[in-house]
């Protein structure tokens, strides 16, 4: 098939990319949100190319990947065709749900010409979708290359915007994991993240935008994982981390309940319970080995590309064979 769909978030488009189709990705001269074309920092296959808005008003497409609600209309103008009734349409919902939750009405609610495809079954459950279909596709990721060693007794972190985002992101958090061991921050828009939280550079350590492969790596020498999103759909670092191999502390909020077994690391919603797996996993590299294995072993049967790809496949299929 040839899927048309923009690059919004790097991690889950290099997985969806992977699959056997042919993959358009709008790209536009200045590179800006709405034509970022392919990616910088993430290996993508040759099968995700890149097409300007006027190639796609001829372009042969089987069917429109939706990821922001605006997507529906710029579409359907760069098209030339009417989305959910000449092609159809899939919109892929990443995030939680925001304002009055539970009761927080979908963009794409009560809608007959598209499927709102979830990523997680806490998404599903949060969204008011009224009567739009809606099934859940759960994550799957591109195995890290990297291996853990653990060598450093030092703790990392992937947050994205963390300033911004502060209490969403468990950013307000970090200074207390940073009394047990110095902090690793990934992610972009991570700069100065010392200063803000009022910590010396010996305790935090930002590194900003760095490529995910060098990143992995970066992770691997790394005691233990953080992840502190109080509410976020599922980070995909979260997964990556534990397929690289890395004991996990997480906060039990949003789908991670699902994602970390109690072998893999430990979940939470008591701080302190928090701190003192941290605290275990500095102090005992053996544990956080054996630990970081479990975690690996649950990433891989849960996440793994093949079976992410294989649902995508069923749900491409099912939905251009009903519109034809």
């Amino acid at each position: 098939m040839n899927v048309l769909l923009w690059h919004v978030h790097g991690s889950w488009t290099t997985s969806f990319v992977h699959g056997k189709h042919r993959y358009l990705v709008p790209v536009t001269p200045d590179r800006g949100a709405y034509g970022l074309g392919r990616a910088r920092t993430y290996r993508w296959p040759d099968n995700a190319v890149e097409v300007t808005p006027d190639e796609l008003r001829t372009a042969d497409v089987d069917v429109v990947i939706l990821q922001r609600p605006e997507e529906y209309e710029l579409a359907g103008d760069w098209l030339g065709r009417r989305v959910g009734r000449d092609v159809p349409a899939i919109y892929v919902e990443h995030n939680t749900p925001k304002g009055d939750v539970p009761n927080t009405r979908h963009p794409m609610a009560d809608r007959d010409d598209l499927l709102v495809a979830h990523v997680t079954h806490f998404n599903e459950l949060f969204w008011d979708t009224g009567g739009t279909r809606t099934t859940v596709v759960e994550h799957g990721i591109v195995p890290p290359a990297a291996t853990y060693t653990g060598e450093l007794d030092r703790l990392a972190v992937v947050i994205n915007e963390p300033v911004r985002r502060w209490r969403v992101t468990g950013t307000d958090l970090l200074p207390r994991f940073a009394e047990i061991a110095p902090l690793d921050v990934f992610g972009m828009g991570v700069a100065g993240l010392a200063d803000r939280l009022g910590l010396p550079p010996d305790r935090l350590t930002s590194h900003d935008d760095v490529p995910q492969e060098r990143m992995h790596a970066e992770l691997g020498r790394r005691r233990a994982y953080l992840h502190l999103c109080r509410w976020t759909s599922l980070g995909l670092s979260l997964i990556e981390a534990m397929s690289i191999g890395m004991p996990v502390v997480v906060l039990a909020t949003t789908e991670a309940v699902a994602a970390v077994p109690p072998d893999a690391g430990v979940l939470a919603t008591r701080l302190d319970d928090l701190l003192a797996g941290a605290g275990r996993f500095v102090a005992e590299p053996d544990t956080a080995r054996r630990v970081g294995d479990a975690a690996r072993v649950a990433a891989g049967a849960r996440y793994g590309l093949d079976r992410f790809l294989g649902d995508w496949d069923r749900l491409l299929e099912e939905e251009a064979c009903a519109s034809r």
